[in-house]
């Protein structure tokens, strides 16, 4: 509706200035009256547990069987698009504005790096003018002007006449089959490079639906076509797929055995009764063996022959149930990679991520002394690492380990290492100092905000001391990092960043993120939206609370169940330390929150709210108490785990400490909120408009710091425009009511 509106704006305008010649001076027009607050209908419902007993007025937005209810939530929801579209009405120029910078910053990719596996090299593209990509390869051996980035992109050779690319999926051709979405979860070639396994979502049904496609003569198998398809495996070398299915509450709890090329049924070969118990079957990275696994969120039992743990003393490997690390309290273990060759280790030292990698087999005299007494080489790194995630790398027998490197201050960077000489390559990195993504394999485009430029680029840093092959941005971007004391004395990871070009002094606007759950690792990778924000004198912070993943084991169990507020409380205390130190402006704070960040946020809301100017609650979980006592959409173990059991008292008392929903403060003034939600989100939209009602209703109304809530795009739906769209509103309100630049 936005869209439409704009569009009808534009004409009016341009015909205004056409008609200045004959301009008339008319009598002044009274203002327009402000938007009205949308007023949903209460109907109280009571609940009791524990010796406590409480009201809902807005519980019946969670009926989603009740069609009387879901057609008063569609009016709701349709006064809840206007009233944001009328408060927003005021920053429609600053909102293109800030969609054309961010939209120039995007490297729209024509090519990803090719995995190189046996004799293929297999890669996704974008056709032009279509949404999603073509799983495409082609025979290395054949093309080594692929690899040295000479051949064309469309996969025709001209000189030769012969078609050079196989395409083996069509993701457009998959949106047709499944309601105009291709979301993709798991994606498995078979060992002789045949066939080709995949789930996809189902958006009807809310399932994954596995297919297999015969890459010969390009046709879908008859079977196995299953539905609720969580994990698959490949065996006897192609000829048999295993695949776990789920149950009504998603949980995997069966394995089936398919024989590709037989008529014969699927055989269960495994159930699983226990209700909080999950299965996963995997292929080893050699085909050689499978493994099945059995896990809850505090035990788990595989049968492989190397097995990543975590346990509370620490992280370690075993292999055939030995240690063979002993447990290191200076360095942790983060994840694992290995080939026939080598082991790479992703490691934590204190706050600095390493990667190290060993030769295999390891010493028999070394297995079980500490990380730092085997001959561990260095793999060179940027500085200011976030996180190094592995790559996919299928080929058991390459030398060569790939892996993503994000940091603060620098493009994701896609690097191949060679493990045998230690030498590395930039395959990918987009350079934003000169609008351009460079690329050792492929074609890549990126948008200026003139013209569109195809540009290529080959980096090979064979020297690892050339530091200038990162696309570093600290020249211009500052990174810093702090310990913050929390309410108990435990220091905080406090992570800031902002641009060299603008001081900062108490004047300035800042934005702190926080997560703080699962034992996730904060996401404080480089984000181009977060670009407009920083030119604009915009610190972003970033808060590693309890909960999250950035201290270990203990450090993610000191922040769930019953000690979840000390993640409210952390997050307290960075957003005081900005302030108090001058780093963030006393008034110009906003916090920031994802899923379960914006229950990290918005807690934080109800104890401080004085702290804040504004807010941005993606998706949020607000609602604890009755999610988690009566859930509408299943849930998993981990949530549990993560949040408490209502049954248990002590959960419930913790629960009730820090649900955002039910410690909303009356008659208090609250920071401006922009709520986005979704129909796809597994925390149901009606708990964003359940928080949405009642904090309008308890708290002071306040024009200056409105209360928005607003529908998003489908979360299966990777649409890279769409997704601007939204990260502009979101800056569009941060600029308007924290730095008041509308």
């Amino acid at each position: 509706m936005r869209h439409l509106l704009n569009a009808l704006r534009r004409p009016l305008r341009r015909r205004a200035i056409l008609q200045l010649a004959n301009y008339k001076p008319q009598n002044p027009q009274a203002a327009p009256s402000p938007p009205s607050l949308p007023k949903p209908p209460k109907k109280p419902v009571s609940f009791s547990l524990h010796g406590e007993s409480w009201s809902d007025d807005y519980n019946w937005m969670s009926q989603l069987s009740d069609r009387v209810a879901m057609r008063h939530m569609d009016v709701y929801m349709e006064q809840e698009e206007k009233y944001t579209e009328a408060v927003m009405s005021t920053t429609d120029r600053l909102q293109s504005k800030l969609h054309a910078e961010m939209a120039s910053r995007f490297a729209a990719d024509l090519s990803t790096p090719p995995l190189r596996w046996g004799p293929w090299l297999y890669y996704r593209r974008v056709e032009e003018g279509m949404q999603y990509s073509v799983l495409c390869r082609r025979l290395a051996s054949l093309n080594e002007e692929f690899i040295s980035n000479k051949s064309p992109s469309a996969g025709f050779d001209f000189t030769s006449g012969k078609k050079i690319e196989q395409k083996l999926l069509d993701y457009n051709k998959e949106a047709e089959r499944f309601g105009g979405y291709a979301y993709e979860e798991l994606s498995e070639v078979s060992p002789d490079h045949r066939y080709l396994a995949y789930t996809m979502y189902d958006k009807d049904n809310d399932h994954f639906k596995l297919s297999v496609r015969d890459l010969n003569s390009g046709s879908l198998c008859n079977k196995p076509q299953a539905d609720r398809v969580s994990s698959i495996a490949w065996a006897k070398n192609g000829q048999a797929l295993l695949y776990a299915v789920t149950d009504d509450k998603k949980r995997p709890f069966r394995i089936y055995c398919s024989m590709l090329g037989s008529d014969a049924e699927d055989v269960m070969i495994l159930e699983e009764p226990q209700e909080n118990v999950h299965l996963t079957v995997r292929h080893t990275k050699d085909f050689q063996f499978l493994t099945v696994n059995l896990f809850t969120t505090q035990t788990s039992k595989s049968c492989c022959f190397f097995m990543y743990s975590e346990e509370l003393a620490g992280y370690y490997i075993s292999a055939i149930n030995h240690n063979v690390f002993a447990h290191d309290q200076q360095m942790s273990i983060v994840d694992v990679d290995f080939c026939s060759t080598h082991l790479v280790l992703i490691v934590r030292n204190g706050r600095k991520y390493e990667l190290y990698s060993l030769s295999l087999p390891l010493d028999s005299n070394k297995v079980g002394a500490l990380l730092k007494d085997f001959n561990l080489q260095s793999l060179p790194l940027p500085d200011h690492v976030a996180q190094i995630l592995p790559g996919s790398n299928y080929d058991f027998y390459s030398s060569t380990m790939r892996v993503t490197v994000t940091s603060p201050v620098m493009p994701d960077a896609v690097v191949d290492y060679d493990l045998l000489n230690g030498k590395w390559t930039i395959v990918q990195q987009q350079n934003l100092l000169y609008e351009r993504t460079r690329v050792l394999y492929g074609a890549s485009a990126a948008v200026s905000s003139s013209r569109k430029t195809s540009i290529s680029k080959n980096i090979c840093a064979d020297n690892a001391e050339d530091d200038r092959a990162w696309n570093d941005l600290s020249e211009y971007y500052a990174c810093e990092e702090y310990d913050v004391p929390s309410h108990d004395g435990v220091s905080v990871p406090l992570t800031i960043l902002y641009s060299r070009h603008k001081k900062i002094t108490r004047e300035n606007p800042g934005l702190l993120h926080g997560h703080g759950a699962y034992g996730e690792i904060l996401d404080k990778r480089w984000r181009n939206e977060l670009k407009s924000l920083l030119d604009r004198g915009w610190v972003i912070a970033y808060a590693d609370v309890r909960g999250g993943g950035g201290g270990g084991r203990k450090w993610c169990y000191d922040g769930r169940r019953t000690k979840k507020i000390n993640s409210v409380k952390d997050y307290i205390s960075c957003a005081k330390f900005l302030i108090e130190r001058e780093i963030v402006g006393e008034t110009k704070l906003a916090g920031w929150g994802y899923s379960a960040g914006g229950l990290l946020v918005a807690s934080a809301l109800n104890f401080r709210p004085d702290l804040f100017r504004a807010a941005v609650l993606k998706v949020p979980f607000l609602d604890p108490t009755h999610t988690l006592l009566l859930p509408v959409l299943p849930l998993t173990p981990n949530d549990y785990e993560e949040f408490g059991y209502p049954g248990d008292i002590e959960d419930f008392r913790a629960i009730r400490e820090f649900s955002p929903y039910d410690n909303i403060l009356k008659d208090a003034v609250y920071p401006a909120t922009l709520v986005t939600s979704s129909f796809s989100t597994r925390f149901g939209v009606w708990e964003s408009a359940k928080w949405v009602a009642r904090l309008r209703e308890y708290t002071v109304h306040d024009p200056s710091r409105p209360v928005l809530l607003n529908l998003t795009t489908d979360i299966v739906e990777e649409n890279r425009y769409l997704h601007c769209k939204e990260a502009a509103l979101e800056s569009a309100f941060l600029i308007k009511f924290v730095d008041d630049q509308s």
